[in-house]
């Protein structure tokens, strides 16, 4: 194993799996560098189906340069309805084209259909009987180059390594230690079957400011004052300065008008949570519960779901170091069993069907980690979580001890509450690689993953670099 980044060390991905060189370049020059279209599993009725019954609307967007929350906001001012009538499935990132799901409820397919938004393709698919939902995707499919790669022939050993890691192989041996000879042929590309740890991405917690987990941490303690310091304040090196005098001042001085004087305008969450103290005077724990209310609902689940993917990451981690398998279980993991309605090459655990592994077990569950029947997990932590026995449970809890952490802890008010679940902790897919027909340095990449899981948790493996050129 290598040493990760610095910047990702501290969102608890401290590992990479594969000891080879990395092919450095960037990702993202342009946005169509990075494409990702949903793979569906929503099915809506006819257009014309009774709008009683069926009050949402379905509409397949193509985005072109637009954050997911940006593009629901911008969508409902056009419409002039609240935000909270329009919904999604995943959030996507901003620099890149994606085309996802989106459901508008109560709303006249005509006036959709006269929005007229930059970079933005709608198409009306019909008429749902609820909103979609979170997770309400199979998984995602990713056309990605990476341009000015310093090595693009480290792409094959890369790979190499990666194969040995979905089969088992934690020796760092796929591949020998040298770089590759040639970079990958254009048009030549074969997809081979890899695997990584299926950590959180950096995006998780903030690709420039990885501080949502903080928050998170804050909340999940019970300390509503620390969770708005460390959003509104806790200045970052990646900022621009003049956000980090803002960020700077509000920790100094905890002028809540003052910082509104002093945060950019874009900025809008930030100055939403001053606005909220200076109305309510900031003199309790509840003040500042009412501060973090001021964003939308689901940024409040955010930043809970930040912390637990925080910890998650920290556990696989811990599991890499200790040399214990991911592709098959050891006595005492918790597995889940495969989804039977996943599409058939995009194999999907269902984490409502999970088993504790024990001794007399373990040859049978193994035999269905290896065909793809079950997966091995790990707890995203809550109120429900009971934790594994045997090593994968002193991993667990050796991590939450050391957070300051507990299941009961997540029993929060309102949108910060989690009861918890459980998460695969290999990810794998069918990858292709090759080399771009008009560019020796820019690498392209193919594959799909399942919901919830990382394009960049792949990557990073790749350019072994710098977070924020992923």
């Amino acid at each position: 194993m290598r040493e990760a980044h610095p910047i990702e060390r501290a969102v608890g991905m401290n590992w990479y799996v594969s000891d080879a060189e990395g092919i450095g370049g960037h990702l993202r020059q342009e946005p169509a560098d990075f494409r990702v279209e949903e793979v569906e599993a929503f099915d809506p009725e006819p257009l014309d189906a009774d709008p009683g019954a069926y009050p949402h609307v379905l509409v397949r967007a193509t985005l072109r340069s637009w954050d997911t929350n940006d593009f629901a906001s911008a969508l409902s001012n056009s419409l002039g309805i609240s935000r909270e009538r329009v919904s999604w499935a995943g959030t996507k990132d901003k620099h890149a084209v994606t085309t996802q799901l989106f459901t508008v409820a109560k709303v006249d397919p005509d006036d959709l259909r006269a929005i007229e938004l930059g970079d933005v393709d709608l198409d009306i698919l019909g008429r749902t009987g609820r909103k979609i939902l979170f997770g309400d995707l199979a998984g995602n499919a990713f056309e990605i180059r990476v341009r000015n790669a310093d090595a693009p022939g480290n792409a094959t050993p890369v790979t190499a390594d990666l194969a040995a890691f979905a089969a088992g192989d934690q020796s760092g041996e796929g591949s020998g230690d040298g770089p590759g000879d040639e970079p990958p042929e254009a048009g030549d590309a074969v997809a081979t079957t890899v695997g990584v740890p299926n950590y959180f991405g950096q995006q998780r917690f903030g690709s420039k400011r990885p501080v949502t987990h903080e928050v998170g941490l804050e909340i999940v303690r019970g300390h509503w004052k620390g969770a708005v310091l460390a959003y509104v304040g806790t200045p970052h090196e990646r900022e621009p300065e003049s956000t980090r005098e803002a960020r700077a001042y509000v920790d100094e001085t905890e002028d809540w008008q003052g910082a509104i004087d002093r945060l950019p305008d874009r900025l809008g969450y930030e100055r939403s949570m001053c606005h909220r103290l200076v109305e309510n005077g900031a003199e309790d724990p509840d003040d500042f519960r009412n501060a973090l209310e001021a964003v939308p609902a689901n940024l409040q689940r955010l930043f809970v779901n930040a912390a637990q993917s925080f910890a998650f990451n920290r556990i696989l981690s811990e599991r890499l170091e200790r040399g214990l398998p991911f592709h098959e279980p050891v006595a005492g993991d918790v597995v889940c069993f495969a989804d039977s309605d996943a599409p058939e090459d995009l194999p999907l655990p269902d984490t409502d069907r999970t088993q504790r592994v024990t001794e007399d077990r373990l040859r049978t569950v193994r035999r269905h980690c290896e065909r793809g029947r079950a997966f091995v997990t790990a707890p995203l932590v809550g109120t429900d979580t009971e934790l594994a026995d045997g090593e994968p449970g002193e991993i667990e809890r050796a991590v939450l001890d050391d957070l300051d952490l507990a299941p009961a802890d997540f029993d929060l008010p309102d949108e910060f509450d989690s009861t918890g679940t459980r998460r695969a902790i290999l990810l794998r897919t069918d990858l292709a690689v090759e080399r771009a027909e008009e560019e020796e340095a820019t690498v392209q990449f193919a594959f799909a993953l399942p919901k919830g899981s990382y394009a960049t948790v792949v990557l990073r493996e790749y350019l072994k670099g710098d977070p924020g050129d992923l």
